[in-house]
């Protein structure tokens, strides 16, 4: 059976680079690998294929010869599927690291190493409730976190005092071990440490070894003004405990903001709605707006309609990139519902002026009544 074109088994132009061949290769070598494929020769011949193609195309010498003359320049070139022996798999160079990689992706230790150094506390979330009136000029909360910290009876080791860890003697301190399947040697967590490459022989009676306790801690927080709800606040190194002298994680707070009986909040902006007597629209006068900072007087013109937007400078929200939104105040003209008869008499002279047909009986023209006249009709 004649040889495909080790660029057409890769999948690559032919004048693909080292990142994109080792790209290519490793999305083909986790479909095509042995072990993903139990008992399926195609897949083994397949995988033989391309490592045979990637052996070549990442040797400068022999991807010369082979971009000169083909496979036939390939004799004498001493590559193959060699195994993790040879210098296909467990050598020097890309080609051992990157099977590696695979290995770890497929079993989780094709490389890996003792866990014994120092690891990175996790982070932890937790979410605040607050006022409207708490978001808009910030506060200060004090919660609690359940979290764990260093063991202060072993300081952190996990091993009773007077004691200490010793060397794992199942993996020699590695924190994996090997065993063969197949034609491949297979890395493991190792089952007696748990990779950490070390193991207690007497673990502290505090946290029963594990280096940590958790308790609950009260913090206090400070909140800026002008957060809202789903504002994220980071508190460095809050988090969890770090194991071994690790760095202690982060807490990360999300706030959830209340809603207002009177105000809403718009982007920097504070909105409210105010209504107002249809005599004070019509004639104009002065009324009494409550603001977040107390109530202010402002002035409405003759006139004014349902709808108008008064604003008020500066008198909303302090943004947190700077500067400050200001207050919008909408007006709304009440008509009244219950009128005395004085009320209704002063209503009904002022539809006559207007013109308005109002119940049946009117003497007054009606709008259409005007417009017919306008038009000769």
């Amino acid at each position: 059976m004649a040889k495909r074109d080790y660029y057409e088994v890769l999948g690559v132009p032919k004048n693909a680079d080292e990142t994109e061949l080792k790209r290519s290769y490793r999305t083909l070598a986790r479909k095509y690998h042995p072990d993903v494929n139990p008992n399926n020769p195609e897949a083994v011949e397949k995988f033989k294929e391309l490592n045979e193609a990637y052996q070549v195309l990442t040797d400068a010498n022999k991807r010369s010869a082979y971009d000169q003359f083909g496979h036939a320049g390939m004799n004498g070139q001493g590559f193959g599927f060699e195994g993790f022996n040879g210098q296909g798999f467990g050598g020097a160079g890309g080609f051992g690291d990157i099977f590696g990689d695979i290995l770890t992706d497929f079993f989780g230790g094709g490389n890996s190493r003792s866990r014994t150094g120092p690891r990175r506390g996790a982070d932890l979330g937790a979410e605040l409730k607050i006022t409207f009136e708490e978001a808009v000029f910030g506060c200060e909360k004090t919660i609690d976190i359940p979290r764990t910290n260093s063991c202060t009876s072993c300081g952190g080791s996990g091993a009773q005092s007077g004691t200490g860890r010793k060397q794992c003697p199942v993996c020699k301190g590695r924190g994996t071990i090997a065993f063969s399947q197949g034609f491949f040697a297979i890395q493991k967590t190792c089952h007696q440490c748990q990779g950490e490459g070390e193991i207690i022989d007497k673990p502290c009676q505090s946290c029963r070894g594990t280096g940590r306790i958790k308790h609950t801690e009260k913090l206090d927080v400070r909140i800026p003004p002008g957060v809202e709800t789903g504002s994220k606040l980071k508190l460095t190194g809050e988090g969890e405990a770090g194991e071994r002298g690790g760095p202690t994680g982060n807490l990360f707070i999300v706030l959830s903001v209340g809603k207002h009986a009177f105000f809403e909040r718009v982007g920097d902006d504070i909105v409210c709605e105010r209504d107002i007597s249809f005599p004070l629209a019509a004639l104009g006068g002065e009324i009494e707006v409550p603001t977040l900072k107390g109530n202010v007087k402002i002035k409405i013109p003759a006139g004014t309609q349902t709808g108008k937007v008064f604003r008020l400078q500066e008198r909303g929200v302090k943004s947190l990139q700077g500067g400050q939104g200001d207050q919008l105040i909408k007006i709304f003209v009440r008509t009244p519902t219950q009128m005395t008869e004085r009320q209704r008499e002063l209503m009904l002279q002022l539809a006559k002026e207007e013109g308005d047909a109002l119940t049946a009986g009117t003497t007054s023209k009606s709008f259409f009544d005007k417009v017919k006249e306008a038009l000769g009709g």
